[in-house]
């Protein structure tokens, strides 16, 4: 039976920024709701490798997360303020990346996230094959980095940055072949990617077979599932422009889990975790109970 997770970073950002949840608050309900662990946001106000910067706080965290009786079902490192495609020096990247490769594993954390940091406008400025060039050869250097660190890395391919389109992924995935480099598959980010084709830079890559079709082109290269429905909406920045998938709860979209789920289940991960994405969700602390309920019937027909 897969075992239960939900991202942290629910509970800090987009309506949680000015009053975000604590993470022992957190980690507390997510235990009496009957998660089995939570997904990390490694940044303020939660848990990150800048607050806690010795091995010893970092030890007094993994205590704590054994009094609470979970376990981390991985880590979205705080990479956003690293420059990746727009700098032909990504030696900062990398360093930041490495830094948090130690933090996960001192936490006893297997799976690190990254994603492509800019927006696909960035191909405006940048050229496709250069922009390629510059991501795929630095997770090639991060792959051996997370392996001396015992981690694997999961590339999140989503509407909010750039090479967010099937082929992209499938291209991405080909240029790097390390066995610890995967894809991120998040239910909500496949259907705006693979049915909508949300934030498509040019021309719009939208497929026949919608999400399933889109799960068997990245096949065998999946190695973390997020779960959450979708509205086939984006979730809007500051400006009222779409930034990244909407993330309403389960439910509350249009997602046919009973379609999609049998798909992902057949995938073989390096874990058993499944884990709930709330991300920018406006009333997610109020979700999260809903949300664990339908997880688990999923868990209980597929897992």
């Amino acid at each position: 039976m897969k075992r239960t997770s939900i991202g942290s970073w629910a509970y800090t950002i987009g309506p949680y920024a000015d009053n975000p949840v604590d993470f022992e608050t957190v980690c507390t309900k997510l235990k009496e709701l009957g998660f089995d662990g939570v997904e990390l946001g490694g940044f303020p106000p939660h848990p990150n490798p800048d607050d806690l910067p010795e091995k010893s706080q970092r030890d007094e965290l993994v205590g704590k997360m054994k009094e609470w009786g979970l376990d981390f079902s991985g880590l979205a490192a705080n990479l956003w303020g690293e420059e990746l495609i727009n700098t032909a020096d990504q030696s900062k990247y990398i360093a930041e990346f490495t830094k948090n490769a130690q933090f996960c594993e001192d936490l006893g954390i297997k799976g690190i996230r990254v994603d492509c940091v800019q927006p696909p406008t960035i191909l405006d400025d940048v050229d496709y094959d250069t922009a390629f060039q510059r991501v795929t050869e630095t997770w090639k250097k991060c792959c051996p980095i997370a392996a001396d660190h015992g981690l694997y890395i999961t590339w999140e391919c989503e509407p909010g940055f750039a090479f967010n389109k099937p082929s992209d992924a499938v291209k991405i995935l080909d240029a790097i072949p390390n066995e610890n480099f995967g894809l991120q598959y998040d239910t909500c980010h496949g259907q705006m990617v693979a049915v909508n084709g949300s934030r498509h830079y040019g021309e719009k890559e939208i497929l026949p077979g919608g999400q399933l079709e889109f799960i068997s082109m990245v096949s065998g290269r999946i190695n973390h599932i997020h779960l959450i429905d979708s509205d086939n909406k984006c979730h809007k920045d500051d400006n009222g422009e779409d930034e990244t998938s909407s993330h309403p709860p389960f439910g509350d979209g249009v997602l046919d889990f009973d379609e999609i789920v049998p798909a992902l289940a057949k995938e073989k991960l390096p874990h058993d975790w499944w884990t709930i994405d709330l991300c920018f969700w406006p009333n997610a602390w109020d979700a999260t109970a809903k949300c664990k309920k339908a997880l688990d019937e999923l868990v209980a027909k597929y897992g």
